[in-house]
């Protein structure tokens, strides 16, 4: 193998052969640990491609799936002395990773970082390349290493704190800072306070945990909103100062109120405002000049209004960041926080939460209303939500990533309408979601004006096969062409499109709130099941079989049972009981059958969940069934186990035992489509996210320069054909109307030697940000809706999954009629077109049609392409 050429900043330095070791890890497998080396530079791609999502979240506090080839590249490439890496080798590929990087401004510290592959994470990596990493590190002057790490990734805890070395950690908090004393005779120096927090976190501390509140607008009259806000403060536990504001009051729900902010006794660090709209402005200045940081807009009459109040609120906002406090609202209904830090309940509402493990943001306060008290009913219990109204500042983006590190918080949950930034949101989500999942209720079809179909092509509007948290396949119809610039709202994609985007991110998508609290059900209280193989339980056969039909509808497999388990049953059950799939105990059944059949089926490693039904009026004794079905539950953690019991609904007093809740469905149908939305996460959340590869060709300071000399709206052919160009895209006739195969109705595969014709096409989805939109065009796309959806950035995998992803897909790959076409080269253009509108986020709509796609080996034919810019004084809203 050639060795690569050291870039032009860095001297070749002497590969320290000394480095080079055999080791074994725990599970006495063998392999060899040495000094990473420019030949690696494939094989390090090749590693950081494989990672799962997971694995990414706890390597960098977050994946980024923006990880360009030559970035990962040049990883291979250190000075063996300030900068030093160290691969663990599984063969000729590289099963773990440890990196340090000396601090500049203190030389004998360095951090350090570590990475192991998914498959190798159980076997003991960690602590065996922490010990080279120790030595190597003492041998070159380094004290201590630094470190760190997200408080729920316990292995790589246990692996500093059993590594023998002197290890001080960093206050508790949800990422532990760890100092390693890499000399067992020295005294490691801890870091004396956590890492600084985000931009966001600090901004939103007086908002959620805010140490005095004021209530401006505060009534002396109950059920009044201005009222029903401090009453609800002082009920709700609050441990700071409540401060009723109101000029003609003595008295608000009991505590004293002042006349103004400017008389309150110290500036609140968060104000609630309930008054007229037209005051609402005055009343925050006069918030600003007193020093409050954060203010909840309450009061209506704003954008709901037309344009002068949606003006009026985009003002009130960019006055409430420049005098450095955070907006939410207006239009909303509050504010809650139940963690022991806050106790906030900050809202009119009648109906508060208990307090729990869910976390919601809801653009809509009615919709909060309705929440909140259908919430309480099902006990399902609340860390925090927050009503955002019309979101002219704080946004769901904000909250996403406060939530992100709130130890108390392990579900959160959206109702999603559109987002000020949606590139923000996207690459938000797919950073919070490998840790905890996201659950957003969705409309689909039309759900914001002004939107661009990445669809292309006008279409009929029909729905392309249902989607689900789990459908890669982006399937659906292509929508309408629109035209942004004329303000037009054409239809957006369709719902399967919706969830394709919604699965491609991570976050589960569902389409009612019945069934987004279903879901957060599971998901508050059980873990998501490895897999997707589920075993029924029943003392009725009519609900198991509804209850097959309904896995099978949500992507689950009832599988056979293992030959043991079932001959465990068999002696167990006695032989009146069905021990197939589902395990069908009688209307006879006890609680000693019920828990002998959970026990079983948990153990079956074919088996991943369990739904166990216990239906009236066959029911008997449920209580002392239930406390058999918690303690198989309690037995195999690992293993989600959810019930229908008794038609009940919720978190039900006989199937809650301290932390260990058995979330039960009225019908079994939702239990099962629970499990589906969680099985199909935990299948997002354990696959390689891939990489966005180092393209070459790439000019993307010549695609500025042709884009400076642009109007908004469509760009002329020419330039259009140039901007391709410049990412390595040839096109070879811009000219509308001319060149071959470019005339309208033009049939996919007409021509000899060519495959079927093909477009790629960009629009802005106010969710998500820009979407590509691939599909085969005539037919294929019109008629039977099979269009592929995807979210920039986009990554190799999914531009492979994509483009295979169409239910035409035996076209492309030569399965059906003939050779097939070159995939490797229409993926490249896919991944050409994604870095494009990442590079140039001017670009609002772009279509590719006709794409010629020729057989393998000979690449893809662009015969014409449109580009429309965006109007920037159209462009504002929150973060």
């Amino acid at each position: 193998m050639t060795t690569p050429p050291y870039p032009e900043d860095l001297q070749q330095p002497a590969y320290p052969d000394d480095l080079e070791q055999p080791g074994l890890v725990r599970t006495g497998r063998s392999t060899f640990v040495r000094p990473i080396r420019p030949e690696d530079a494939d094989r390090l791609v090749a590693f950081v491609g494989g990672l799962s999502r997971a694995t990414l979240a706890y390597r960098s506090l977050g994946p980024v799936i923006r990880a360009r080839d030559d970035v990962i590249r040049r990883g291979a490439y250190v000075d063996y002395l300030n900068e030093l890496a160290l691969v663990a080798l599984a063969g000729d590929e590289i099963a773990g990773l440890v990196r340090y990087v000396r601090d500049t401004e203190d030389p004998d510290h360095a951090e350090v970082t570590f990475t192991i592959r998914d498959d190798d994470q159980s076997e003991g990596f960690g602590r065996l390349l922490l010990e080279h990493i120790a030595a190597a590190a003492r041998a070159r002057g380094i004290r201590v290493l630094k470190a760190d790490v997200l408080a729920d990734n316990t292995r790589m805890i246990n692996v500093f704190l059993g590594s023998g070395y002197r290890v001080e950690s960093g206050p508790p908090g949800q990422i532990v800072h760890f100092d390693i004393a890499v000399d067992p005779q020295a005294q490691a120096v801890a870091r004396a306070e956590r890492r600084e927090h985000t931009a966001v976190r600090r901004s939103l501390r007086p908002l959620l945990e805010p140490r005095s509140v004021a209530v401006i607008g505060a009534n002396r009259s109950p059920l009044t909103i201005g009222h029903e806000i401090v009453a609800n403060l002082l009920r709700g536990g609050f441990r700071g100062s409540v401060f009723p504001v109101n000029p003609r009051a003595g008295q608000v729900a009991g505590a004293r109120a002042y006349p103004s902010v400017r008389e309150l006794p110290e500036p609140p660090d968060l104000a609630l405002i309930a008054v007229r709209a037209e005051a609402v402005p005055d009343v925050v200045r006069e918030c600003a000049a007193a020093g409050v940081k954060a203010v909840v807009v309450v009061s209506t009459g704003f954008g709901e209004t037309g344009a002068a109040g949606r003006s009026t609120e985009l003002e009130l906002s960019r006055f409430a960041r420049a005098s450095g406090m955070r907006l939410v609202g207006p239009n909303c209904m509050g504010v809650v926080n139940t963690t022991p830090a806050a106790r906030l309940a900050a809202t009119f509402s009648p109906a508060l939460p208990t307090p729990g493990r869910v976390a919601m943001s809801s653009q809509s306060g009615p919709l909060g209303l309705a929440v909140l008290d259908f919430a309480r009913r099902l006990r399902l219990g609340f860390s925090g939500f927050v009503s955002v109204g019309h979101a002219v500042d704080v946004s769901t983006n904000d909250l996403l990533q406060w939530w992100e590190e709130d130890p108390e918080t392990s579900v959160i949950l959206l109702h999603v309408e559109t987002f000020g930034n949606p590139r923000r949101f996207a690459r938000i989500a797919r950073r919070v979601a490998p840790r905890k999942p996201i659950i957003a209720v969705h409309p689909g079809h039309g759900h914001a004006t002004g939107q661009v179909d990445p669809g292309g092509r006008g279409g009929s509007g029909r729905r392309g096969d249902p989607g689900g948290p789990g459908n890669a396949g982006g399937r659906g119809d292509s929508g309408g062409r629109g035209d942004s610039a004329g303000h037009t709202d054409p239809p957006g994609p369709s719902d399967s499109a919706v969830s394709s985007l919604f699965a491609q991110s991570g976050v589960i998508r569902t389409r009612s709130l019945q069934e987004l609290f279903d879901a957060a059900l599971l998901l508050a209280h059980q873990p998501p099941p490895p897999g997707n193989r589920v075993a029924v339980i029943t003392n009725a056969g009519g609900p198991a079989a509804l209850t097959v039909g309904a896995c099978v509808a949500s992507g689950l497999r009832v599988p056979p049972l293992g030959e043991r388990t079932r001959e465990t049953l068999r002696t167990d059950l006695g032989p009146g009981a069905e021990v197939a799939n589902p395990v069908d105990l009688t209307p006879m059944a006890t609680a000693a059958h019920y828990r002998q059949a959970l026990d079983a089926v948990l153990a079956d490693d074919g088996i991943d969940a369990a739904i166990v039904l216990f239906m009236p009026p066959l029911a008997d004794k449920p209580d002392e069934v239930a406390a058999a079905i918690l303690d198989a539950a309690e037995a195999a953690p690992s293993k989600p186990v959810v019930a229908s019991f008794l038609g009940g609904a919720g978190v039900a007093d006989l199937l809650h035992r301290g932390e260990l809740v058995v979330p039960t469905y009225a019908f079994p149908e939702s239990a099962a489509a629970s499990l589906g939305h969680a099985a199909a996460y935990q299948a997002w959340r354990s696959t390689p996210a891939g990489v966005v590869p180092d393209l070459p060709g790439v000019d993307t300071d010549r695609a500025r320069s042709l884009l400076a000399g642009c109007a908004p709206g469509p760009v002329p052919p020419r330039i259009a054909a140039e901007l391709l160009d410049s990412y390595g895209i040839a096109v070879r006739d811009a000219e509308p109307g001319s060149g071959p195969g470019s005339e309208p109705g033009s049939e996919p595969g007409s021509r000899l030697g060519s495959g079927p014709d093909a477009f790629l096409s960009v629009g802005a989805d106010p969710v998500f940000g820009p979407v590509i939109a691939f599909g085969l065009t005539g037919d294929y796309a019109d008629l039977m809706a099979d269009v592929a959806h995807r979210v920039t950035p986009l990554s190799d995998r999914d531009a492979r999954e994509m483009v295979r992803s169409l239910r035409a897909a035996p076209l492309l790959d030569g399965r059906v009629g003939g050779p097939g076409v070159d995939l490797s080269a229409l993926e490249e253009t896919v991944l050409r077109i994604s870095a494009m509108v990442e590079d140039l986020p001017e670009i609002e709509a772009m279509e590719l049609r006709p794409i010629r796609l020729l057989p393998p080996g000979d690449g893809v034919a662009v015969t014409r392409a449109t580009i429309r810019l965006a109007d920037e004084t159209r462009k504002g809203g929150p973060s």
